[in-house]
């Protein structure tokens, strides 16, 4: 059976500049607020956020509790970052994009891709489902939270 790639791809716009927008989002302590499955970051690295950084996320999703690391792969302020993990039963890479719109609005896009393994693989539309479900969630809490800024 072939193991094809499940990717999830968000929008939104926020009605914020895009540095206020990429600093706040990009920075892993804020995720708890943002991201409703995610209930505690710990860096397992010191120093500044930047390439080769390492968090660890404690979330629950579909019911489970789930502890993983993401390794900071790229960063580029204001413009994108991409982390990844390799545990778990679906390793994953999630990348934030953030573009300046016409009218000084800031359009962030979040991708999450990755190769189900185990148990998830047999579950894999419910679980692209559910990630994009979530991923609308969270997005639409940041907006709230900047915007109200």
């Amino acid at each position: 059976m072939s193991r094809k790639l499940l990717t999830v791809i968000n929008h939104v716009v926020i009605n914020r500049p895009i540095g206020e927008v990429a600093r706040y989002a990009a920075h892993p302590d804020s995720a708890p607020q943002w991201y409703t499955n995610i209930k505690e970051v710990t860096w397992l690295t010191s120093g500044e956020f930047s390439v080769g950084s390492i968090v660890a996320f404690r979330a629950e999703f579909l019911g489970k509790s789930l502890s993983y690391s993401y390794i900071i792969k790229e960063f580029i302020p204001g413009h994108r970052l991409v982390m990844t993990t390799a545990e778990g039963p679906f390793p994953m890479t999630t990348e934030y994009v953030w573009t300046a719109t016409k009218d000084g609005h800031t359009k962030m896009t979040l991708k999450n891709s990755g190769k189900p393994t185990g148990f998830a693989w047999y579950v894999k539309p419910l679980l692209r489902w559910s990630m994009n479900r979530a991923n609308q969630k969270d997005l639409r809490l940041l907006k709230s939270i900047l915007e109200q800024s």
